[in-house]
This record gives C-alpha cells, structure tokens and sequence, in this order.
C-alpha cells in the first residue's frame, strides 16, 4: 500500500522542484527553496473585554487548520490597552510537513478565491530572507467555518517560513505553487 502525499506536495516533487532548479541554474534538487513550515495567528486584543472570544477562536482555527492551537498570552502590562501580563491575548498554530501542505493547497484553491475584490497578495510583505506574510480580514473565507455559528469576525496572519534565502527566490516558489501576487 503506497503512503498518502498530499496534492500540492507531489506536485511541489514534481513540477515546481525542478522548474525552480531550471530557473535558478541549481546542481542539486536539494538547493532548490522548499517550504518549512506555515504559522497561523489570531490576535485577539478585544480578548480583554469579553475572555470567551479566545475560546471561540481557538476552536474556529483547530477547525481550519486541523490542529490545536496555542493560547498566547501578553508579555507586558500596557494601562492604555487595559492589559495585564499574562492575560491571553491570541490564539496561534505552527503547522509542518502533511498539515501544512493540505492547509497551503486550501488556502489557495478554495480560501484566497471566495475573498471580496481579491486583485492578488502584494509582494511588498517578504522579510529579506523568502519568508512571506499575509493577513486575511474574515475568517469566513474558509469553507470549514460554519457562517451561522461564528460569534465576530476575526482576522489573522499566515506565516510561510521557506529556506530561500532571498526575497526572489521565495516569491518564485510560491508562486510555483499557485500564490497569486498582483501583477
């Protein structure tokens, strides 16, 4: 019986592996830029006044990406914002290897198109070292979230941490696996 591998990751073997070592003149498939790992974060500041939304949230993000996550919590006491150190604050998942390659492939070909008025990611969101970072605005875009069920809508941050090395090197293999940037 043949061990399952995701759709995106067979097709990152097989057709983005080596139009990526074709492009960037590479020996080894090995140099080629690959994806470690995929972070996902909801800040939650409104948490201060109403604790039960982290709860929600947390449940409505194990839901997307199929894996617990991780109540964050403030490190410092800021008055202004009414927090105190040690109140949770967010929710967060670091997803790796099967996880993350079926939360990619459904983030791209279901989540990204049911956005309003989506013209692409900018580009501009790179760290200087291929690794790239967007926010989504409605958590609604997912198709696992149920509409009726969901008490506020929350916003939160994808985290794609590669081994490119370089800015260019990371926007080519994400877009090699079906990131749409704007033109």
């Amino acid at each position: 019986m043949a061990e399952y591998i995701p759709r995106l990751q067979q097709k990152y073997q097989q057709t983005v592996v080596p139009q990526l070592m074709k492009e960037f003149k590479l020996q080894n498939q090995l140099e080629a830029p690959r994806l470690l790992k995929v972070s996902v974060n909801m800040g939650l500041g409104i948490a201060t006044q109403n604790p039960k939304i982290i709860e929600s949230a947390a449940v409505e993000l194990a839901t997307i990406v199929g894996q617990k996550p991780v109540v964050t919590k403030a490190k410092k006491s800021i008055a202004t914002f009414k927090l105190r150190q040690g109140s949770p604050i967010g929710v967060a998942v670091t997803l790796r290897k099967d996880r993350m390659w079926e939360f990619v492939d459904r983030l791209f070909t279901l989540a990204l198109p049911r956005v309003r008025d989506f013209r692409g990611l900018p580009t501009k969101s790179f760290d200087g070292r291929g690794n790239y970072t967007m926010g989504i605005r409605e958590q609604i875009i997912f198709s696992e979230i149920d509409y009726e069920k969901i008490d506020k809508i929350k916003g939160m941050s994808i985290t794609f941490t590669t081994t490119a090395g370089t800015d260019e090197r990371g926007r080519a293999l994400l877009t090699a696996l079906g990131l749409p940037f704007r033109k």
